[in-house]
């Protein structure tokens, strides 16, 4: 029935999802870092080179500290849009590999990128022990500074963001303070606080004089978790549109989670279809 227990169905969506525009820039922040951190690595690289063929034995400490400080930017530059990429795209904290991986991958790149180079000016027995005291020292500070600066510690998730994003969207409905509504989350929120409210006004009838926040869509491709295209919601399963298809029903936000985004602009065809009375 079209009224299956709503209540027990409201705010339940289990899975956040970042839009094309966020995918999009979280792309682009992450081809940026890479490059930077591609960089970083390439400046280690001419380093130990240098250092192979003694460059730095009896001088050229001013080329060796620049290229130790020159890593450092380019590690913390890539560090810095590495995060900014996973404030928009965020992995799943369930998966923990990938989750720990995605998240440190700045502090993880940062050690590669000075700690060989470090150890080796450290163990260079050629190099004035006067200049190496002094790169390595500030080789050893840089690189705990880059590790630092790479380290995510309070990192975003796909969870942190559903719950986020309900909590936003129960605000706006409730007109309280949007105190959980950040950028990362708003718009979908505010999305699915408006068609909450759309199918709450479509769908009085006696039985249900609020309304309700029970939706129903096409269900996603062999099981998949959400649609690769997007799809409409509509306000109850026997309208024409959904005729012959495979249904999945829930709240706005469950429909949301599987890309079912936006609510059926035919709304007065599937009022009379459903049985509800019309708006006024």
């Amino acid at each position: 029935m079209p009224d299956d227990d709503p209540a027990a169905k409201a705010d339940v969506t289990k899975d956040w999802q970042a839009t094309q525009g966020q995918k999009s820039t979280a792309r682009r922040l992450r081809i940026f870092a890479l490059i930077a951190w591609i960089v970083a690595i390439g400046g280690e690289i001419a380093g130990i080179v240098l250092l192979s063929r003694h460059k730095f034995d009896h001088g050229n400490l001013g080329l060796l500290t620049g290229l130790l400080a020159g890593i450092a930017v380019f590690a913390i530059a890539g560090s810095l849009m590495w995060k900014a990429a996973n404030k928009h795209d965020p992995a799943r904290a369930s998966e923990k590999f990938r989750f720990f991986v995605q998240n440190q991958l700045g502090a993880i790149i940062a050690l590669v990128a000075f700690l060989p180079l470090v150890v080796l000016i450290f163990m260079d027995k050629d190099m004035d022990p006067k200049n190496k005291k002094i790169a390595g020292s500030v080789g050893a500070v840089l690189a705990v500074i880059a590790t630092l600066i790479g380290v995510s510690y309070n990192p975003p998730s796909v969870e942190q963001y559903t719950q986020d994003m309900n909590q936003c969207a129960a605000q706006i409905k409730a007109g309280e303070p949007t105190t959980a509504c950040s950028p990362e989350v708003a718009a979908q929120a505010q999305d699915i606080a408006r068609d909450s409210d759309a199918v709450a006004d479509a769908t009085k009838n006696a039985a249900n004089p609020a309304g309700q926040d029970v939706v129903y869509w096409i269900a996603p491709e062999n099981g998949a978790r959400q649609s690769a295209t997007p799809h409409v919601f509509h306000l109850c399963a026997n309208v024409s549109p959904l005729n012959g298809k495979t249904v999945n029903q829930g709240s706005v936000t469950e429909a949301y989670a599987e890309n079912a985004s936006r609510i059926t602009k035919q709304i007065e065809m599937e009022q009379a279809q459903c049985g509800f009375v019309k708006s006024q």
